[in-house]
């Protein structure tokens, strides 16, 4: 009867964390090898690529002309009063006394009062009146 044979494996920690360690190096390098050499050899391939992914570094933007301005200082003179008018409604509701009682109006004045955005300010405005 033949007899078995027997198979010792020892784990030697520090091989195998050397051997991944310089596997992982070699493939980094590989990988910047791989884009050097492809940005050498086809240059009008990979740009189109690289102007759509960063289309601020080929293209730089160009200063607005006045009317551009012009429209951008009205919508911000919007937004600020729009905001300002949200302002002076939850400002109303908190000094109206039906108020005190709804404990949804309550939970959003708080809110509005601690972190206020759009979000609470609409909810001021529902709750509220």
């Amino acid at each position: 009867m033949p007899r078995h044979r027997e198979l010792k494996i020892t784990l030697k920690p520090l091989p195998l964390i050397v051997c991944v360690a310089v596997g992982l190096w070699l493939g980094a390098m590989a990988i910047a090898a791989s884009l050097w050499l492809a940005l050498q050899l086809w240059p009008q391939q990979v740009q189109p690529l690289a102007q759509a992914m960063a289309p601020s570094l080929y293209h730089p933007a160009a200063p607005a002309p006045a009317e551009d301005a012009q429209a951008e200082m009205f919508q911000r003179y919007k937004h600020t009063l729009h905001k300002q008018e949200l302002q002076q409604a939850a400002e109303a509701a908190q000094g109206n006394p039906r108020n005190l009682n709804s404990p949804k109006c309550q939970f959003w004045l708080q809110q509005n009062r601690t972190a206020p955005t759009d979000k609470s300010q609409a909810n001021v405005l529902e709750f509220c009146y």
